[in-house]
């Protein structure tokens, strides 16, 4: 499944409903399954939206659940979450648990994560590793895309009928030159553009492969780098077809802004029905598929393969069918209305009929399903209609207020909520074209679809509404979430008590103790349900422990989500989260990456500050010694040591500073009047480095012994502090490379004549 959808993206309440404001069905492709035509399937599928509209449960209780396993590299948008729910919804019917992951089968290391719990797989698009599952004696299904494994059938949408039904409706407008636009790294592009051609091909109308546009992907970027193409060949076609409808979205104000005019100019189609193509500008017609359909149809597919019976042969489809709006020319409802009626359209059971297909459209209303069983009132909006005509009191406006919430509810397209009051409206026409009437009849009847028109609005707007709410409180939690998480310790990020400020229910952290354990960090539970014992070690194998997840979790009445905690670093292991559905779980889908993200993040933040608090304990203990040290040098000082008859030694060991260096000047000049000497043997041997500074204040310590008529000798000046202090003015001080040959100087000095000795008065 190719769709402008994968990112993530904030989705309107009710968005999961659909319906058919003018439709033209497609055809499907021979030789492949297709789920709508399969009327067991259908039934089931129009029961879940009235016996679980909103997610309910509706399990059986038995001690082995069969456990449904989901890898997706997305939660959140208007393809992923509507296929999890569908998934979820169909696992409910069959009384199976699911266990949905967000990753790909490769970056999850699949088979190995909860291999020992899942009876059966299901892969939405990132196929990423999947032979890793081939292994496996757990069945496969793949949704969303077609990954040609003889033995893992795909579950995809009718590409071909749904192009074609497009393609088909732009030729019955007169269109001859039709281009197509779509990024074709993706098989459902593929597909879709083939059944274009062939459909071009059937028309009679030669293949242009000039009027062929390739996008780089498949969301609004894709269509606005691509727009200056079609708009260079704006002259060469009148319509176009896009491969998604993110791709028609993002291209559309850009033709605008070069002057093309949809559809006077340039007649569009996409390809989804995204909840912005209803309310873009002018709304976009496209093929409508409901994305719950293809979880719920791949849901049903592994429970029957689990049990035994022959997986289809390579593709299961599921149907779609054409929305008319404004960009390929048509009026809203202008082309449902011009279709002729059906016969004994005038009856009730018609009419309920006939709007609880266009509320479920594509989904077909099976035969043997009341319209009632999917809409409860549409019972009483019909009497209302009827008491109407006849003059007689309408229901309590209230429960016509609530009739229309359901329907809002099934289906918040606005053209299909219109459609369904100009059923009525049409219907009364053709009873009095039939049966005749009076003005003040029609004029009740008026004034009663006004009315209905009027509540349909309110409760439309009142999902709005409550969407802006939910984003409001959405934006609190996440920011109470993030300065949880990003203010508190590694324990209180561990702990999940931050959980507190969200809607989860049940949750336990997991981290890496090796490439194939896991050790419970953390749990939380808000209504005092077992967690796993914090340490307590789990093969990743058999994680979660389904002994001690909460009973609605582990009958299969929630969902188990699974969230791998990675940063670019590391691989820190998994958050399990139970909930209802996502959004239950936390106003919007996408905040589930948010927290895991969060949570990462703030684990190896804390891991760093750990790891510099060390690094800083570390250098404070070699600052310690080092000072510690330095302080004894300096207790030391310059210590004097009488070594001959009128010589004093003073060993220096250590820096020298500027305060040090008057220490020894001071201390020097006091030995030398305390010791009455004439020599000062000065050893450096042991400093490390002689700058200028010091050197200076060496001289000036030569200068002062030499006013007491002693002399200074400095002993171990290498070659590399001889240079350094040539240009440095010592006074009388001699410079010797060692002790030893400093004393034979003396000593031999002490043996000179005289006159010897005045001449080797400075002696180096």
């Amino acid at each position: 499944m190719v769709q402008g959808s994968r990112g993530s993206e904030v989705e309107s309440p009710g968005q999961r409903g659909g319906g058919s404001d003018g439709s033209v069905q497609g055809d499907g492709a021979a030789g492949q399954r297709a789920t709508g035509g399969d009327a067991g399937r259908s039934t089931r599928d129009a029961k879940r939206l009235a016996e679980s509209p909103l997610g309910g449960t509706g399990v059986d209780e038995t001690p082995r659940v069969m456990t449904v396993g989901v890898i997706t590299p997305y939660l959140d948008g208007s393809f992923w979450n509507p296929v999890l729910t569908g998934i979820h919804e169909a696992a409910q019917q069959h009384g199976c648990r699911t266990l949905v992951m967000r990753g790909t089968p490769a970056s999850l290391k699949a088979p190995s994560l909860a291999r020992e719990q899942v009876d059966g797989w299901i892969v939405v698009i990132g196929v990423d590793g999947i032979e890793q599952l081939a292994g496996e004696r757990a069945p496969r299904v793949v949704v969303g895309t077609h990954v040609h494994k003889g033995s893992c059938p795909s579950v995809i949408p009718d590409n071909h009928s749904g192009i074609r039904s497009a393609v088909r409706h732009l030729i019955s407008h007169g269109h001859r030159r039709i281009a197509f636009v779509g990024c074709f790294h993706e098989s459902d592009v593929r597909e879709r553009f083939d059944a274009y051609r062939g459909t071009l091909d059937e028309a009679g109308i030669p293949f242009d492969p000039e009027l062929v546009i390739r996008t780089d992907d498949n969301w609004y970027p894709g269509g606005e780098k691509a727009a200056p193409q079609l708009i260079a060949r704006r002259h060469a076609c009148t319509a176009a077809i896009f491969g998604t409808d993110k791709n028609a979205l993002g291209m559309m104000p850009l033709l605008k802004a070069a002057g093309v005019r949809i559809p006077e100019d340039m007649a569009i189609v996409g390809f989804d029905d995204v909840p912005e193509a209803q309310t873009a500008d002018p709304p976009l017609t496209t093929v409508r598929q409901r994305f719950e359909m293809l979880g719920s149809a791949a849901c049903d597919l592994v429970v029957s393969m689990v049990a035994g019976e022959t997986a289809p042969p390579d593709l299961v489809l599921t149907p779609n069918t054409l929305i008319q709006r404004i960009s390929c020319g048509c009026d809203v409802l202008q082309s449902f209305l011009d279709e002729d009626a059906a016969p004994g359209e005038g009856a009730d059971g018609d009419l309920d009929r006939r709007m609880v297909e266009l509320l479920l459209a594509p989904l077909p209303l099976p035969p043997d399903t009341s319209p009632a069983a999917v809409w409860p009132g549409v019972a009483l909006v019909l009497e209302a209609y009827e008491a109407a005509i006849e003059g007689a009191a309408l229901p309590p406006a209230k429960a016509l207020e609530r009739a229309y919430h359901e329907a809002v509810g099934i289906s918040s397209d606005m053209g299909t909520l219109m459609a369904i009051v100009r059923v009525l409206r049409r219907a009364h026409e053709r009873r009095r074209e039939r049966l005749g009437g009076d003005a003040a009849s029609a004029q009740r009847v008026e004034a009663f679809l006004d009315s209905a028109h009027l509540s349909i609005a309110r409760a439309r707007l009142s999902v709005e509404a409550e969407f802006v709410a939910q984003l409001g409180m959405l934006v609190r939690s996440n920011h109470d979430v993030g300065l949880a998480l990003f203010s508190g310790s590694q324990e209180e990020s561990l702990s999940l008590s931050w959980l507190a400020k969200t809607k989860a229910g049940w949750a336990c952290l997991a981290l890496r103790e090796d490439a194939s354990t896991l050790v419970v960090a953390g749990a939380y539970s808000r209504d005092g349900d077992a967690t796993p014992p914090i340490g307590s070690r789990y093969r990743q194998e058999a994680f979660p422990p389904v002994d001690l997840l909460p009973p609605s979790v582990a009958s299969g009445a929630l969902m188990m989500i699974l969230l791998p905690i990675r940063t670019a670093r590391r691989d820190w292991g998994f958050l399990a989260l139970m909930g209802s559905t996502l959004r239950e779980l936390t106003g919007d889908e996408g905040t589930l990456g948010v927290w895991a993200s969060l949570l990462a993040a703030a684990l190896e933040r804390n891991e760093l500050v750990e790891s510099l608090s060390a690094k800083n304990a570390e250098l404070q203990t070699a600052y310690a010694s080092e000072r510690a040290l330095s302080d004894t040098v300096r207790e030391l000082g310059c210590p004097l040591i009488p070594l001959l008859p009128g010589v004093l030694l003073v060993p220096l060991i250590g820096a020298i500073d500027r305060d040090r260096a008057l220490q020894v000047m001071t201390a020097v000049v006091e030995g030398v009047g305390r010791h009455e000497a004439r020599f000062v043997l000065l050893d450096i041997t042991g400093v490390p480095a002689v700058d200028v500074q010091v050197a200076h204040a060496l001289g000036q310590t030569s200068r002062a012994v030499a006013l007491l008529g002693a002399r200074v000798v400095l002993v171990g000046v290498r070659p590399e502090l001889a240079r350094s202090l040539v240009d440095v003015e010592l006074g009388d001080l001699s410079t010797y490379s060692s002790l030893a040959a400093a004393l034979h100087e003396l000593t031999a000095r002490g043996r000179r004549p005289a006159g010897a000795r005045r001449r080797a008065a400075r002696f180096a």
